[in-house]
């Protein structure tokens, strides 16, 4: 698929879209979290009247190149209390999980700038999709604008927060800069780590097929820590992409932190800026 999956539905008619059962990726989670209960079983030994109550655990990211501060909410309920700026993001909030439709509003204004319901379809869909947040589990939900930034959309990751080997670091890239061609993404004068990036896709990301599982949709890779130089190229022609204030060069990778870098789009002009955040 060489769209984007999650858009509002302003943008229906430019979009394909995914076909996938609703319960795979619920049903990856809960298998999942089945067997972490196996091995701990507090949770269940705990009378139900005082068990803690299960949330997914969510970070929202405004990658929009809008420069107004924007809160997310679930359904009705404002769940980040601080306007999260442009290439910001929240901590990990606690928030529903399941069935959630996740909105956001611009500064002050109370009307929804976009909505998307996630975990409600049986296929990626203009409106909804199968990738609802699964409890106890982290997320990553990022507020941006269409492919060619006409309306606003939000998209959802899983967040594997598993810890990285020794002496590694772990990244994801993700293509959200509007108008951009499909892109190759990975250390100056190296082999690619990710190819043939579209917009509003991760980096390897895989939504359909056998491919398809909880990590598939947002994917990381482990690569050697340290100081690094990245690039990013059109795939077509393998020209080098200029990002702004080369905001790519002398990256600094910590062993055992877990990184999502993204290219982005900047208010009033062309440039491609590129942003970084740390998960963990």
């Amino acid at each position: 698929m060489n769209k984007i999956y999650s858009i509002n539905k302003k943008a229906m008619n430019s979009t394909a879209f995914i076909s996938r059962s609703k319960g795979l990726l619920l049903l990856a989670g809960a298998l999942m979290l089945i067997a972490s209960s196996c091995k701990k079983t507090d949770y269940l030994d705990i009378n139900a009247a005082d068990r803690p109550p299960l949330a997914a655990h969510i970070s929202f990211v405004n990658a929009r190149p809008v420069n107004v501060g924007i809160q997310f909410w679930t359904y009705t309920t404002q769940v980040t209390k601080t306007a999260v700026p442009i290439n910001g993001k929240s901590d990990y909030l606690d928030a529903q999980f399941g069935d959630v439709q996740i909105n956001f509003t611009e500064g002050t204004n109370t009307s929804y700038k976009a909505s998307r319901e996630f975990g409600n379809s049986a296929t990626f869909t203009s409106s909804g999709g199968p990738n609802g947040p699964i409890a106890n589990y982290y997320h990553t939900v990022f507020a941006i604008k269409n492919t060619k930034a006409t309306a606003d959309s939000l998209i959802l990751f899983y967040d594997d927060l598993a810890v990285p080997a020794a002496g590694k670091a772990k990244i994801r890239f993700v293509n959200l800069a509007p108008g951009s061609p499909n892109v190759d993404f990975g250390i100056t004068g190296q082999t690619a780590l990710f190819t043939n990036t579209a917009y509003g896709r991760a980096g390897s990301s895989v939504l359909s097929g056998t491919g398809l599982n909880t990590w598939s949709i947002g994917p990381f890779i482990t690569i050697d820590a340290g100081v690094l130089d990245f690039q990013v190229s059109n795939t077509s022609d393998h020209s080098v992409v200029n990002i702004l204030n080369n905001q790519l060069s002398n990256i600094s990778l910590q062993a055992g932190k877990i990184y999502t870098i993204y290219i982005n789009g900047t208010p009033g002009s062309a440039a491609i800026g590129a942003t970084i955040l740390t998960h963990n």
